[in-house]
């Protein structure tokens, strides 16, 4: 087939591939571990396999609402309310959503305009940026403050004006492990107030929190859940990525701007699928212990490497450990991690693609959600660099 000869104007030039896609095709390609993609090596509940089952043969394979299943949405205001103690009504302010990317890019896309300033903290998860430009808006980088990964609220303030609309946390936070503490959320509050900025609270591993610390979610915080979207996964909490099923929570007057364009960009999820986890979900059993199921794999794993030449940055949630490579190379963080890939046999994610400038800080990111024979053979190589 020949190519269009018209003239292309990209509304996203200089983007490529993700460095996701691009590391585990590196790693397919060289037969390496792939501790890069964040997804389980580990089967997923074989309860949840016979639900899923259950529902496609009790005939649940049409279009499901557009708001999701109403079962679902009541699960999830129970949750909801056992979690934090917010009250969200399931038919005006919850809407389920095919994967927590897509949520965001529609949330995104029904409240930005051309000009518009989101502040986003740097590193950040890699669709925040391409979703806020390809709508018009600027993106504004407040970097997060090493070794600990902090806000420094000083300088988020001076970024903050009137051409500020939307404010994007992420925590437990992609990259980095690190969390927002009370004190950030009440910083936040006491920033947005009296304005008309909205939040968006990326919390897709809220369930993925250690060593005994809360999970600060806005929807503690109602001063702050009145001008927020709160973004959450099925795939961080069931172990099933690959079903690409997430919901948002909102107020009525925000969730009413988001499902006019969810009905045009997705519509509806997957109905057996949101049949199978509203059943699912309705046993606490299976997810409120996944603080100690994924803590324990964390350690397990810096056990593993605690002698290595790698400098162990703390993590206090997701299933991502950051370790420090500037005493092994003064290479690049991509060069390194594709050396790695391909000599070592052993795949991660360099940080400095989640900045806008491509900071480098001789820092890797590895996923930990692997079974303990996958963290130990990819320990082995670790010690051995």
């Amino acid at each position: 087939m020949q190519n269009f000869s018209g003239t292309i104007t990209s509304k996203l030039p200089g983007t490529e591939s993700s460095i996701f896609a691009v590391m585990s095709a590196l790693a397919n390609e060289n037969g390496a571990i792939n501790l890069s993609q964040g997804f389980p090596d580990f089967p997923i509940s074989e309860k949840l396999i016979e639900l899923v089952h259950k529902y496609m043969k009790k005939g649940m394979n049409q279009y499901a609402p557009m708001l999701g299943i109403p079962t679902l949405r009541e699960v999830i205001a129970e949750k909801v309310f056992n979690t934090y103690a917010a009250t969200y009504h399931p038919d005006k302010e919850i809407n389920i959503t095919a994967g927590a990317t897509q949520a965001l890019y529609t949330i995104i896309s029904a409240m930005i305009h051309d000009g518009d300033e989101v502040l986003i903290f740097e590193p950040a998860y890699d669709s925040y940026i391409p979703a806020i430009r390809i709508n018009g808006g600027i993106p504004i980088h407040a970097q997060l403050q090493a070794p600990d990964y902090h806000i420094d609220w000083d300088i988020v303030k001076k970024m903050i004006n009137k051409n500020t609309k939307m404010i994007i946390i992420n925590s437990p936070q992609n990259p980095t492990g690190s969390i927002l503490k009370k004190e950030d959320l009440k910083m936040l509050s006491k920033l947005t107030e009296k304005t008309d900025i909205v939040i968006v609270s990326d919390e897709v591993y809220e369930h993925l929190i250690y060593d005994g610390i809360r999970h600060e979610s806005v929807c503690y915080y109602p001063e702050l859940a009145e001008r927020s979207f709160v973004v959450y996964s099925f795939g961080k909490t069931l172990h099933a990525t690959g079903w690409k099923m997430g919901y948002v929570l909102a107020p009525e007057n925000l969730m009413k701007e988001f499902r006019k364009v969810h009905q045009f960009n997705v519509f509806t999820c997957n109905t057996p699928i949101q049949y199978a986890i509203a059943e699912y979900l309705k046993d606490q059993e299976n997810y409120i212990h996944l603080n100690e199921f994924y803590q324990q794999k964390r350690d397990f794993f810096v056990s593993l490497i605690k002698d290595s030449r790698f400098k162990i940055i703390p993590c206090f949630g997701t299933y991502f450990q950051l370790l420090d490579f500037s005493k092994i190379t003064d290479e690049k963080e991509t060069d390194f991690a594709i050396r790695m890939t391909k000599e070592y046999k052993l795949a991660s994610i360099p940080l400095s693609p989640f900045y806008h400038n491509n900071k480098d800080n001789k820092m890797l990111r590895f996923c930990f959600a692997k079974t303990e024979d996958t963290m130990k053979k990819a320990a082995e190589i670790l010690n051995k660099i």
